[in-house]
């Protein structure tokens, strides 16, 4: 049963990534087909065509190799200036690949005026940004079901278990041993399915509220009222000193400059709460995503040194920051491992939608990145068009559309870049995968 559920999360995720991609090229196919701009492909996929059918003047199709998606916008780029010759001052490989994406560019010059290239400025950056923006809003919902819809795993007040003995937590064991003192809170008995009232005459709502009172409080005798089977009752619980892992905002142990973990004293009781999924305010949702849209940011300013430090963790086997880029094999291995954990089937189904959600974030943001082919790319090459010609207007001048066709070169060493990036990647995540279950 691991095994077919694993199967069914890789499933799952590989539907929504693919759900993801068509939706990115809806965001671009609507306002150009709402301005005009003749399409004449919408494909899902790359390389030879599995699939298509065409509706009016549009063939809508899947293709083989599911990375990824396009539409085909009449008049991408201006027509090559007449009598310029595409080899002078390139290398006789990029000026061919100049004048092949001119080519491609002249077949869809045939016919009416309804290209992307004659349109004003501010319409050619909301058909470009319509992709990244559908992926934002696509992020923005998916997140809104898993936080609002399920919930998120709390720890509630019921007890689920309670130790036997205070083990502390820079012993690296699990069994209690004739020296271990015995647990206050198994001393006090309280027992599995007890629900915690109050602790030291205070109400409590949520574990986190017990458990700080009981840590502030190593040695004291505290008053606790458990519910048990309807009825309430009052035990005494004294917290032993004991010593906890210091940890930082995103729960990971802090470390001193010698690499070793950091301790503090608190009280322990020995209570394990039981988890449950508490659905969350609608803003709850959307404040994450925004949140996650600035951290991934953050990580695609720093992609190259990530790469590097992903090539280096697979190299050493060192395990990897778990936070750092993961391929399409990296995702759909973690939505595996969430499809498969032991745990509720709703708990894991809204770990799935989480991990989409945190797709089409990374989607949004990546393409967003002002480089060609990416929508970014595009946007910058419409804005510095307006530019140009509002100069000229202000010189009494005509101003040339900007050829982007120029830009070729550039845009091929970006592709290697990023096919090299992804390389990496996918072997990392092949033979030295991000351990977060």
């Amino acid at each position: 049963m691991t095994a077919i559920a694993f199967l069914i999360g890789v499933l799952v995720l590989v539907i929504g990534l693919a759900v993801s991609i068509a939706l990115h090229e809806v965001g671009h196919l609507l306002p150009a087909k709402l301005f005009g701009v003749r399409v004449g492909q919408y494909m899902i996929g790359f390389g030879p065509t599995l699939w298509s059918k065409r509706v009016g003047e549009t063939e809508y199709g899947f293709k083989l190799l599911p990375l990824g998606g396009f539409i085909s916008m009449a008049g991408m780029y201006p027509p090559a200036p007449e009598g310029e010759e595409p080899t002078r001052r390139r290398s006789r490989f990029f000026a061919t690949m100049v004048q092949d994406a001119r080519d491609a560019n002249a077949e869809t010059l045939v016919g009416d005026d309804r290209v992307f290239y004659k349109l004003p400025v501010w319409k050619r950056v909301v058909v470009m940004l319509g992709g990244p923006v559908m992926n934002l809003l696509l992020a923005l919902v998916l997140s809104a079901v898993a936080v609002s819809g399920i919930g998120i795993a709390t720890s509630t007040t019921t007890v689920a278990s309670v130790s036997q003995c205070v083990i502390p937590a820079s012993e690296d064991r699990t069994d209690c041993t004739s020296a271990d003192p015995v647990a206050p809170a198994a001393d006090a008995g309280i027992q599995p399915g007890d629900v915690v009232v109050s602790v030291d005459g205070r109400a409590v709502s949520t574990f986190a509220e017990a458990a700080a009172i009981i840590q502030d409080a190593p040695g004291q005798a505290l008053p606790v009222v458990i519910e048990r089977d309807g009825a309430t009752q009052t035990v005494t619980v004294t917290p032993e000193r004991t010593d906890r892992a210091v940890t930082d905002a995103q729960g990971q142990p802090v470390r001193d400059a010698a690499g070793a973990i950091e301790y503090e004293s608190v009280g322990f009781a020995g209570l394990r709460a039981q988890q449950a999924l508490v659905p969350q305010p609608i803003w709850v949702g959307p404040e994450a995503t925004i949140q996650q849209v600035g951290a991934v940011a953050q990580i695609m300013t720093q992609l190259p040194v990530r790469i590097y430090d992903t090539a280096a963790d697979l190299v050493t086997g060192q395990p990897r920051d778990p936070n750092g880029p993961l391929s399409v094999v990296g995702a759909g291995r973690l939505a595996g491992e969430y499809a498969a954990v032991d745990a509720p089937i709703l708990a894991r189904v809204q770990s799935i939608i989480g991990l989409l959600a945190a797709l089409n974030i990374a989607l949004f943001v990546f393409n967003l990145i002002p480089l060609l082919p990416l929508d970014g790319g595009h946007v910058v090459v419409a804005l510095w068009d307006g530019l140009k010609r509002w100069i000229a207007r202000l010189r009494g001048k005509v101003a040339r559309p900007v050829d982007a066709t120029k830009l070729v070169p550039v845009t091929f060493v970006v592709v290697v870049l990023l096919i090299g990036m992804g390389g990496v990647l996918f072997l990392a995540d092949v033979f030295n995968p991000v351990q977060l279950l």
